[in-house]
């Protein structure tokens, strides 16, 4: 039997895991009538968002995010939080392959009543975030979740798209990997509220405090995005626990200076305001690709173009024309 509107909206108020999995899905169909249906399940929870502190965590291959998340999200759990994992996930989403991973690389929160884990597939979005992940961030919000933490598959310049959906962006990086800052994009310590050196145990304290001495000489050469908060450079061991608190106090320290300053809610009306721009031009698009003559002109346009005998300013000049009946 198809599910309306008021079960998922009733499930996901009262914290039902399954419908709340459920609701995840519906949000990441394709189908015309399950984007209707979660559009109107998003807009009456609305009301029930926007509480919980977002986090987004990023970091180069080898990092520790996962080991890193688990630590955090198990310590945060024992403070009686509830937290919500989003992993983007790069691969397809018809592997379940994937799901199985993000499940055995935080096991122990995985089984963990306080927390929810879902992975999902990025299917080529551009910055690694999934397409319908600030949707899926509200749904976990709606559900009563303290803290969402969203994972994204790498670092790199279109990986700061992260950064337009949360309110702490925190880039993850490890030492005596060679040069550090070969690791790291410029694109992403521009919107980084603070980067943090795993792995900082045993032989390689030295390694990841002489990084850290590093980052933060780098970070000098960089105008602040704000002038509420000075980005800093911490060093922890996910394996060890330690310096994860810090990292904590770190982003509730945060949250405070820009709640005072009226920052935050600036931030996220700014955030909303460009996810919506960012719809439209999906929107727009996903139609005109899909408008069958553009699909019956293109293959001729791409072979005249290969034959030199139109331009690409012309040839697109001329389908955008026949589109619009100019």
């Amino acid at each position: 039997m198809e599910k309306d509107a008021e079960y998922y909206i009733e499930g996901i108020r009262s914290g039902d895991r399954l419908v709340l999995a459920r609701a995840i899905t519906l949000v990441e169909s394709s189908l015309a009538e399950h984007r209707e249906l979660a559009r109107e399940v998003i807009n009456r929870l609305l009301p029930d968002t926007g509480k919980a502190i977002r986090l987004g965590i990023t970091g180069v291959p080898g990092a520790g995010k996962s080991t890193f998340i688990e630590s955090l999200g198990t310590m945060l759990t024992d403070k009686g939080l509830r937290v919500a994992v989003l992993a983007i996930d790069p691969s397809s989403t018809r592997s379940g392959g994937s799901i199985l991973g993000d499940k055995t690389r935080m096991e122990k929160l995985a089984t963990n009543e306080s927390a929810f884990i879902r992975p999902s597939p990025s299917s080529g979005t551009l910055g690694g975030v999934a397409g319908k992940t600030r949707e899926t961030m509200l749904i976990c919000e709606a559900a009563g979740y303290d803290i969402i933490i969203i994972e994204t598959v790498g670092v790199g310049q279109s990986e700061t798209a992260v950064a337009s959906m949360v309110d702490f962006f925190l880039v993850l990086m490890i030492a005596g990997a060679g040069d550090e800052l070969q690791g790291i994009k410029k694109g992403v310590l521009e919107v980084a509220e603070a980067i943090v050196i795993n792995k900082a145990d045993g032989e390689n304290i030295k390694q990841a405090e002489l990084a850290r001495k590093e980052y933060q000489a780098a970070l000098h050469l960089l105008m602040p995005h704000t002038p509420t908060w000075t980005v800093p450079v911490l060093t922890c061991s996910s394996l060890e626990q330690t310096g994860i608190a810090d990292v904590w106090q770190t982003v509730e320290k945060h949250r405070s200076a820009l709640t005072k300053s009226g920052e935050l809610e600036a931030k996220r009306k700014a955030q909303a305001k460009d996810w919506f721009r960012f719809l439209l031009d999906d929107g727009l698009k996903n139609w005109f690709y899909s408008d069958p003559r553009v699909q019956q002109e293109m293959p001729t346009l791409l072979t005249r173009i290969e034959k030199e005998e139109i331009s690409p300013t012309a040839a697109a000049a001329s389908l955008l024309k026949m589109l619009f009946n100019e």
